[in-house]
């Protein structure tokens, strides 16, 4: 006697699912010793950079903490839009959870709103598989859970966690695409649409792609007229217009904040050779410019097997199957490459579309298995395609040794699992086929299902150990991996907290901002740790603020979008920064795992964040970052409005006492190099007269290594004895090196700066400067003079009292990002000038105040777009419930036995 095959609530596949990530999730983070379960950080490249601090950020946010708001974000880059990093790292509304946490595991947090994500990724495919076609539950929530632990996911987006809202979303948008075949659910699919896009809206783009290229190839499938067909199209692209237009507010601003972004690197798309792509389709391989196909041997045999198996009608034979090739090809040809990633190739990994190609493969797998086990011909065929495939890919440098018994491991588990639930089916080929044909109109898939529940058991055992074994080892391994070749962070520890705790005691905001310091933990320390610097990493960094900082001696890596912090008593007087913390290095960057140097702060009197600049030729409003020069202490003097340093004429020696030749050509400067290894020659040097008792600077941003201070020499070519702080220096094709304090110049005026290069680099002319701290103090002491007398301070809105009589430029030590607005009194707002990069108000001394307001630029327009979305749908709401009432209220027509219709369910 027959049964129909096992099915269960769409909950327990989708609960299957779940359970089945998270085991493998935590499984492999415990093999690799990640955090949380052992020593070695998960925080590398943005996750530590900028991940994690954006949501220790969006902590603070929550919990009334933050300086600033939804609009400005007052601690990092002295002032910097907030809704674009809103909506690119934080607007999932899984990222809420972290307010749950404490402050003090926010690594935590991050890492569970992760999971979290993952897994619900796994039960949304599976709870979508059963409503393209009816099949077994538990065969839902393992498919589900090789979509959730895919390559892409373990790999990728692990440490990207914005990514994974397109991994929730994407079999989301595929059911919204099966209501709008069916003609239900019009309103929760423009929602689920618009939650898609806000959460992610990168990744949501890629998804609403991939979406549709279901929902096309379902249209065919399923052979419905024209007429049908165009009208279950044109409903999906109402949905989706619709629900994009709902997103428009957020969208927009981000749209527009990249084209304020500074431009930062520019690639060009290289596709990967076929054996690296294939090899990418196999457990536990890796590499980080490659698109990471894993989907499960399981799901990936199913897959191959659909071509060959008789119970499958042939439109899906073909249709699945060639819908997956065309995706993959689109990802190797550059101009459709462009067309995944909104047409401009991304910095960093060049696939992130991959996880649509895997959720294709793991719908292509389901269709195999939901018209019954494939028989042993069609299992044959797709072993031997396997073996194919790993033939060509074993010809990769991704394929490690340990791949190939994790590979053989997992084979054998899926096709014993597939063989032995063939045994539990009617008797294989012609059976399978028929039951296909018999109940796939009726919805049952899959055929009958004999009485032999224990080997039906122990099949199902087989097919989730074999997806649990190799998703494991494959996440672990690409966690053990990332750390050789990614930058890493240490979670919040000690030595946070102590950072914290002296940015905290030290605070005195809106009066003066409290920098972190110099010795960053992360890129986005301000973040982190509290405190108001000009330290910020994002994908959005304003161009006007790269270029100044830049132009001021700031360094930066991430080719300009992560500023670092700029240690120098003029910029600090500048951006009225009146406390700095003084950390050691970071243990964890492999400096001096021994330095035990006490957290610090030194102070100074600084300027309001308002001053007064006198109408002179010189300092109007008016003037942008372009007209800076090529020297970072004019112009900082041009900022400060007065000239207080020394920029001597230097020369470069080697360590024998030569003076090298010019610099690369479009690198003005002296070449210095590394030693050679063994060589125990003195380094380069550079030497100069200055005023004695001045603070030393060295300005060398294509230098690598360290600088030291040294006392008059012994000889012609010998050094003396080092004192003052030891400045390090750090730049590649990258990043630039920051300017550094030195010390103070000798009484003799003669300075001696020894050089210990880590690698080749340049030393420019004009690299050093000699700060006179007696004219800074008076200067300060103008601008404090002259400068508000009162500044308020309240997300995006600053207020400030001015002296009466004012005249010349009000200047806001904030940078001049787009979207600001500044009224003087009375008179209406009107965009705000620069100065130098900085806000500028003109004054004709009738005004005693001063208002600035921001609005990111695209909120307004997005907010029209967005509110015509909702009207729109208001009234495509109010039609449907007229049509529903007036259908109601007409009585039934007496019919007799309906028409036989297709079904869904059959194809």
């Amino acid at each position: 006697m027959h049964r129909p095959t096992l099915r269960g609530k769409p909950w327990q596949a989708a609960l299957l699912a779940a359970v089945i990530t998270v085991t493998a999730f935590w499984a492999a983070d415990a093999v690799a010793g990640s955090f949380p379960f052992g020593p070695r950080t998960r925080s590398v490249n943005d996750l530590g950079n900028q991940y994690v601090p954006f949501h220790a950020h969006l902590w603070d946010l929550l919990h009334g903490r933050a300086d600033g708001g939804l609009l400005i974000n007052w601690q990092s880059g002295f002032g910097s839009s907030f809704l674009p990093d809103l909506g690119t790292y934080l607007s999932s509304p899984f990222a809420l959870l972290v307010a749950l946490f404490p402050r003090d595991e926010i690594d935590l947090a991050v890492y569970a709103v992760t999971v979290l994500k993952t897994a619900c990724a796994g039960a949304a495919m599976a709870w979508l598989l059963p409503r393209l076609r009816p099949g077994r539950w538990w065969a839902a929530g393992l498919l589900g859970a090789a979509y959730a632990l895919c390559g892409w996911s373990v790999a990728d987006a692990s440490y990207n966690p914005m990514w994974l809202d397109g991994l929730v979303a994407l079999p989301l948008l595929c059911l919204v695409g099966e209501w709008a075949l069916a003609g239900r659910r019009r309103l929760l699919g423009v929602a689920v649409v618009a939650l898609a896009w806000i959460a992610n809206f990168y990744t949501a783009y890629m998804a609403t792609i991939g979406a549709g290229l279901v929902l096309l190839l379902r249209l065919w499938l399923l052979g419905l007229a024209r007429r049908r067909a165009l009208a279950a199209a044109g409903r999906a692209a109402v949905t989706v217009v619709l629900g994009v237009g709902l997103s428009a507010p957020l969208v927009a601003v981000i749209y527009l904040g990249t084209k304020h972004a500074y431009p930062g690197r520019v690639t060009h798309f290289t596709p990967v050779p076929t054996q690296d792509l294939l090899a990418r389709l196999l457990p536990t391989t890796y590499g980080f410019g490659s698109p990471a196909l894993f989907v499960g041997t399981t799901a990936l045999l199913l897959a191959l097997a659909l071509p060959f198996h008789r119970a499958a009608p042939r439109r899906v034979r073909a249709g699945w199957p060639l819908l997956v090739a065309a995706v993959a090809l689109s990802m190797q040809w550059t101009p459709t490459h462009l067309a995944w990633h909104a047409f401009a190739t991304p910095n960093g990994s060049p696939y992130r579309q991959t996880f649509v190609l895997c959720a294709l493969l793991v719908i292509t797998a389901w269709h195999a298995l939901s018209y019954g086990v494939p028989d042993r011909r069609a299992l044959g065929a797709a072993s031997v395609a396997l073996a194919l495939i790993a033939a060509v890919a074993s010809g990769s440098s991704l394929v490690r040794s340990f791949a190939w018994p994790v590979l053989l491991a997992g084979a054998a588990g899926a096709l014993g699992g597939l063989l032995l639930l063939g045994r539990t089916e009617g008797g294989g080929a012609g059976t399978a086929q028929a039951a296909g044909t018999a109940n796939g109109a009726a919805g049952r898939g899959a055929g009958a299902v004999r009485r032999r529940p224990a080997l039906a058991g122990l099949a199902v055992v087989l097919l989730i150990g074999a997806q649990l074994g190799e998703a494991t080892a494959t996440s672990a391994v690409a966690t053990r991996l990332r750390l050789g070749h990614l930058d890493d962070y240490a979670p919040w520890g000690t030595r946070q907290q102590r950072q914290a705790d002296a940015v905290a005691e030290a605070g005195g905001w809106p009066r003066y901002r409290t920098d972190p310091g110099r010795e960053q933990t992360v890129g986005n320390d301000p973040m982190v740790v509290g405190g108001q610097g000009a330290q910020y990493y994002s994908s959005l960094t304003a161009d006007v603020l790269s270029r100044m900082l830049t132009a001021l001696g700031d360094g930066w890596t991430s080719r300009g979008r992560n500023l670092q912090s700029l240690d120098n008593a003029v910029t600090d007087a500048i951006f009225s920064v009146g406390a700095r913390v003084h950390s050691p290095p970071d243990p964890h960057q492999r400096w001096n795992p021994r330095d035990h140097t006490p957290v610090t702060v030194s102070r100074q009197d600084v300027p309001q964040l308002v001053t007064v600049r006198p109408s002179d030729g010189s300092a109007r409003a008016g003037r942008g970052v372009s007209a800076f020069g090529p020297s970072p202490y004019r112009n900082q003097e041009l900022l400060l409005g007065a000239r207080v340093y020394t920029v001597p004429g230097l020369t470069v020696r080697t360590g024998d006492g030569q003076r090298p030749d010019d610099g690369p050509v479009g690198r003005a400067g002296r070449p210095v190099e590394a030693p050679r290894r063994g060589s125990t020659a003195s380094g380069p040097a550079i030497t100069a007269r200055c005023p004695a008792g001045s603070e030393v600077y060295l300005w060398a941003p294509h230098y690598s290594g360290t600088a030291r201070l040294t006392a008059e020499p012994a000889g012609k070519s010998g050094g003396g004895r080092p004192y003052g702080p030891t400045g390090r220096f750090t730049a590649d094709a990258a990043k630039i090196a920051a300017m550094q304090r030195l010390g103070t110049v000798p009484a003799s005026g003669r300075l001696r700066i020894e050089l210990s290069p880590s690698r080749a680099g340049t030393v420019p002319d004009g690299a050093v400067g000699c700060l006179d701290t007696a004219r800074l103090g008076t200067a300060v002491q103008r601008l404090r003079t002259t400068g508000a007398t009162r500044v308020t301070v309240s997300d995006g809105t600053v207020r400030a009292q001015l002296p009466a009589g004012s005249t010349g430029t009000a200047v806001l030590a904030a940078p001049r990002i787009a979207g600001w607005r500044c009224a003087a009194g009375d008179a209406p707002a009107a965009p705000a000038e620069q100065y130098y990069g900085l806000i500028a108000v003109p004054l004709d001394g009738s005004a005693a105040s001063l208002t600035c307001t921001f609005h990111p630029p695209g909120l307004r327009l997005g907010g029209a777009v967005g509110g015509a979305s909702l009207l729109a749908l208001a009234v495509l709401g109010a039609v449907t419930a007229v049509r529903r009432r007036r259908a109601a209220g007409r009585p039934a027509p007496e019919t007799t036995t309906p028409p036989r219709r297709r079904t869904t369910a059959a194809l």
